[in-house]
């Protein structure tokens, strides 16, 4: 479609409707045509003010269309989080979040829709056998599905013991985890290189998800939404964006209907903010390890992503051992950091201590305001009156490394493995980059979502894959007993 053909969609008085009313009170984002490297930009924020992106009456999204016109505008996104109000404040902070959309993210290639549907089938079932039906709606996204509960289906008791997304988190790890069998058959069934089936917990702080009657931002196909009883008569055709046969029923909702769920679901996985940069259940078949001219059978069964907490720890771990030498005194300034950052991002108050480089040592201590600091390259962290990095009146020791960082890591792919290919990885870049804070997060973040893919089996070496594949292989056989 044309920018014309766009706009002209984005006219529609139904299409209009629907993107209004699911994004009340949530943060918007919009994706792009043009612009940026990879061809399009994900754009959140009004960039003049710095304000969040917000959408709360039709005309509101003519403002937004044209404020990004030249860019293309084609996708628009709302979070999982609805808020007592939208501002640059209350994007941050968490006590301004009043609901939360449990989603299961269903990814996989056109060619295999109908094994889509078989996925969320499952879970759609498994919601059912738990008393949660009325308020479950499915959405095509694209090139994919959503299995939505409304967030609204939660009485204010139990909102009023949990977080809201401590609630959604939890119910969506908690369901793929007792569904996950069922899923990867399907998902043997549907081979691709490029894109296999994958069934993920995506639920986070800052996430968005396409909402409804948005275009897709690259297949001409439209997020139509459909209940659970319309499930096995869904083709493509119905979100083609000239048909649009789109169920405005996603709004129904019973409240309290999945209280037992998020009972159950917190009693067993913990809550988000628990878990901030734990695992996060990825149920998929992974692409085949395969000699010249020899295909073989998938053999990793099922897969699990390291969190974004693990690997910041990880890596600044081996930047600060590739700078220094001193490995304990890396994991302590690793989880430092990993704290940190996770803490700035959860209040909105990212202060970076930093100095200008060229002064000094690559790695200085210095007294800052009477307190003891080390300078990594041009960023500062505190250290305790014992040497040991520090957060508050709390010292980060090798030990809570180990405990925290390392254990977890080992329970997804073995520690040393990873550390090996992180020090390995961060050596690719020049002494330059791990001296520089905003050089040495561009580096962490082209991996912080697939670190496993990116940089352990990035050589694609056939040893390594081997040697994972059989770990995981050894892991599952050892949790089935």
């Amino acid at each position: 479609m044309n920018s014309d053909k766009i706009i002209e969609y984005y006219s529609k008085p139904i299409v209009r409707k629907e993107i209004v009313d699911y994004s009340k009170n949530k943060w918007i984002a919009l994706h792009t045509t043009r612009g940026g490297e990879e061809g399009g930009l994900f754009i959140r924020y009004w960039k003049k003010s710095g304000d969040p992106l917000y959408i709360s009456k039709e005309e509101e999204i003519d403002g937004l269309i044209k404020r990004f016109l030249g860019l293309g505008p084609r996708t628009i996104y709302a979070s999982v989080n609805v808020y007592s109000v939208v501002s640059r404040e209350s994007i941050e902070d968490p006590k301004y979040i009043v609901y939360t959309t449990p989603i299961w993210d269903i990814d996989g290639t056109i060619e295999h829709w109908e094994k889509m549907i078989e996925a969320a089938r499952v879970i759609v079932e498994f919601l059912e056998k738990e008393g949660v039906s009325k308020s479950v709606y499915l959405k095509w996204s694209g090139r994919g599905i959503h299995v939505q509960i409304h967030e609204r289906a939660f009485s204010k008791d139990i909102l009023s013991k949990y977080h809201p997304l401590d609630i959604a988190y939890s119910i969506v790890e908690y369901v793929l985890k007792k569904t996950t069998k069922r899923l990867v058959e399907i998902a043997k069934e549907a081979p691709s290189e490029e894109r296999p089936l994958k069934v993920e917990n995506e639920i986070d702080i800052k996430r968005v998800f396409t909402v409804p009657l948005s275009l897709h931002k690259f297949l001409d196909y439209s997020a139509v939404c459909f209940k659970p009883n319309e499930i096995d008569n869904f083709t493509l055709d119905w979100a083609k964006p000239d048909v649009l046969k789109h169920n405005p029923d996603w709004r129904v909702f019973v409240e309290g209907e999945a209280d037992n769920l998020a009972i159950n679901a917190i009693k067993e996985i913990g809550g988000y903010f628990k878990k901030v940069g734990e695992i996060r259940t990825v149920v998929q078949v992974a692409k085949s390890v395969a000699k010249p001219k020899t295909v073989e059978k998938p053999v990793i069964k099922t897969t699990a992503k390291l969190g974004r907490f693990q690997v910041m720890a990880l890596l600044q771990a081996a930047r600060y051992y590739l700078l220094t030498g001193d490995v304990e005194k890396a994991k302590s300034f690793g989880l430092n950091r990993a704290i940190f950052y996770a803490w700035a991002k959860h209040h909105g108050r990212e202060r970076i201590f930093r100095r200008v480089t060229g002064r000094g040592k690559d790695v200085e201590v210095l007294i800052e305001k009477g307190k003891k600091m080390v300078f990594v390259g041009d960023e500062g962290a505190f250290l305790s009156n014992r040497d040991w990095f520090i957060i508050g009146n709390k010292e980060q020791l090798p030990s809570d490394y180990d405990r925290e960082i390392a254990r977890k890591i080992n329970s997804v792919i073995p520690y040393d493995l990873a550390w090996q290919k992180a020090l390995e990885y961060l050596k690719k870049f020049p002494k330059s980059t791990l001296l520089n804070q905003q050089k040495f997060f561009e580096a962490y973040k082209k991996v912080r979502d697939d670190f496993i893919e990116k940089v352990v089996k990035g050589e694609k070496k056939e040893s390594t894959l081997l040697d994972f594949t059989k770990f995981l292989e050894e892991k599952s056989d050892k949790n089935k007993k």
